[in-house]
């Protein structure tokens, strides 16, 4: 196999970063926002005649397809500051691009709130028009929404403060503990100057000695900013109950699901599913303290790795073993990733200032796909590289069928794509191992199935009870948060589980929770793939299906789009088939411990 390149190229955006170059691509999204402004902000027939609504939306799809708020320019630092978060003109440059974005969103969207204003009546006459059909769904949802919009002045002020009154309260946290280092020992059992980001990796080491000395620092650098994570952690809580409460909505996390195009009551049902089974997750660390031979784990001793899975796997041989589960599965996902590679839209290595993790993103229909890694070889970056890829076939298949109003996965099924990859890819890893590495493989799926499903489940019903009490109180100090928080990992942990001093303020880092009531997709995406999997186990031509899932992006609700698969989101039972499907693993799992001799 030819060697993979392992950088992006950005030139597809922005052919340098000069001024010049910038300012010219500014002009130009600045203009062609400028004519859609002046062409329908007073011509207001759009607003009753179904053609030259047509003609409207035709003109609004095209700029969204090509400049959106935010063009090439803003994708372009977006996408460098990832790269590199320390150089100061990036971030400049960052801001300004945010600015501008603010800017032409406030000057564009009289078009979608005048709409949405319009008579039920209108609204009828609209969604019947069939030369509307392309539209249909993305004008349901807008006019399903109209009842939480507010004015177009008072839309303005609400995108205008969101900055300073949400964004950067989240920002000045994440970079204090982002900028803490402390001295503690490495894998190679030498004191080192360490990163935040790095400590939380040693916190997984299989050396005891080497996570106890990261976690004590990791509780150090919480501690010292908890005060900090406590004030703004109720400002954002205030913040956001504000913008409910102009939008009328009736719960905190009614907002979500509508931007995620789910009922409340889907979301309630996989709750109340997960939770109702949380003994699954006991049994789970349960085993994993008897392996560890422990009465109970540590609290950071949760997601170490059980056994020692020596094989290491370069990025061109990650890439070459998911090819090959590509190709069995369909031919075009395979061709999707050689496009990736071909083009250069896959950043692979580590590096200095650069982003941790990992992550697949996209922003316009007409712009490139990128997907960021941080590989160092290891087999967990093999299923890193499937669930990335996920998305990004995902976005690449929704590119080729739908408008640019249709593009986009709603966060409800967004990770259904990258898991239902992942899993196949590591169902090709446990098959060619022997006995030892797959208990130690089993036991690593069980672990990312676990969190994925029901921590994040106790994380949405933290966050419920965290917004509940706040409306009650008004301000809720770090002691109050810390105990709410413990509360609901304890639930979902069990008896198996230290709640060890120090794990109170481990809501500090956890950005999720910022991100208001986020987690659950993790869980639905993760229990709706399980489906999907075993439908093409049973019949290898039902990939089609999942290709027109993959492909349908925000042309229907997750529910209808589901229901045309024979898939019902609704109903208690599909949920628990999920996670039948994680208890069958957990079984197969404890009796080949048992057979190996380790339980």
């Amino acid at each position: 196999m030819q060697k993979a390149n392992l950088s992006w190229d950005l030139t597809p955006l922005l052919k340098n970063d000069s001024d010049t170059e910038i300012g010219s691509q500014i002009k130009k999204i600045e203009l062609e926002a400028g004519k859609f402004v002046d062409l329908w902000k007073n011509n207001p027939e759009y607003l009753s005649n179904p053609k030259v609504l047509k003609t409207a939306l035709d003109e609004f799809e095209l700029w969204e397809r090509n400049f959106g708020t935010g063009g090439n320019v803003w994708y372009y630092f977006h996408l460098r500051s990832a790269q590199n978060k320390l150089d100061p003109k990036i971030k400049a440059w960052q801001n300004r691009a945010n600015d501008l974005s603010i800017k032409l969103e406030n000057n564009s969207q009289f078009f979608l709130l005048n709409l949405s204003k319009i008579s039920e009546l209108k609204q009828k006459e609209f969604l019947s028009d069939n030369a509307l059909l392309p539209y249909h769904h993305f004008l349901e949802n807008l006019f399903k929404n109209a009842k939480h919009l507010l004015s177009e002045p008072e839309e303005k002020i609400l995108n205008l403060k969101s900055i300073p009154a949400y964004a950067n309260w989240v920002k000045m946290t994440s970079t204090f503990l982002a900028g803490e280092t402390r001295e503690v020992l490495n894998e190679s059992g030498k004191k080192q100057v360490t990163s935040f980001s790095q400590i939380a990796s040693l916190m997984n080491s299989q050396k005891k000695k080497v996570r106890n000395e990261a976690v004590k620092a990791f509780n150090e650098i919480l501690a010292k900013h908890v005060d900090t994570a406590e004030n703004e952690l109720n400002s954002i809580l205030a913040d956001k109950k504000v913008n409910d409460e102009l939008r009328h909505f009736s719960r905190p996390d009614e907002g979500r699901h509508i931007a995620d195009d789910v009922e409340n009551e889907t979301v309630d049902t996989l709750i109340n599913s997960v939770n109702a089974n949380n003994s699954l997750a006991h049994r789970f660390y349960q085993l994993k303290a008897k392996l560890f031979k422990v009465p109970k784990l540590a609290y950071h001793e949760r997601n170490v790795e059980y056994g020692d899975v020596e094989k290491e796997y370069t990025f061109d041989q990650s890439a070459e073993l998911v090819k090959r589960v590509f190709q069995k599965l369909d031919p075009e996902f395979e061709q999707i990733f050689s496009g990736f590679l071909q083009h250069k839209q896959i950043d692979v290595l580590p590096a200095k200032g650069k982003e941790s993790g990992a992550f697949c993103v996209y922003y316009l229909k007409s712009q490139p796909t990128y997907i960021l890694l941080n590989h160092t070889d290891k087999l967990r970056d093999v299923l890193t590289l499937a669930h990335e890829l996920g998305h990004g076939i995902n976005n690449e298949l929704i590119k080729l069928k739908q408008n640019s109003l249709n593009f986009g996965t709603p966060l409800s099924t967004a990770e259904v794509a990258s898991t239902f990859m992942e899993d196949f890819v590591l169902q090709e890893l446990i098959k060619n191992a022997d006995e030892e590495t797959q208990l130690s493989l089993m036991m690593s799926k069980l672990n990312d199935d676990i969190s994925s499903i029901f921590r994040q489940i106790a994380c949405y019903r933290f966050e419920q009870e965290l917004h509940d009490e706040f409306l009650k109180a008004g301000y809720l100090p770090k002691e109050v948060i810390g105990k709410i928080f413990q509360k609901h990992m304890a639930a979902y942990m069990g008896p198996a589980v230290k709640q060890d001093a120090g794990s109170e303020n481990w809501w500090v880092y956890w950005s999720h929770i910022r991100n208001f009531f986020y987690v659950y997709s993790y869980a639905s995406g993760l229990l709706i793939s399980k489906s999907l999997q075993a439908s093409v186990k049973k019949d290898a031509k039902f990939i089609i299906n999942v290709k027109d899932f993959l492909s349908a992006g925000m042309s229907d609700s997750p529910k209808n789009i589901f229901s045309k698969l024979g898939i019902d989101i609704t109903d208690t039972k599909f949920w628990e088939q999920g996670i039948g499907e994680i208890e069958n693993l957990l079984i197969e799992t404890e009796s080949l411990a048992i057979k190996l001799g380790k339980i």
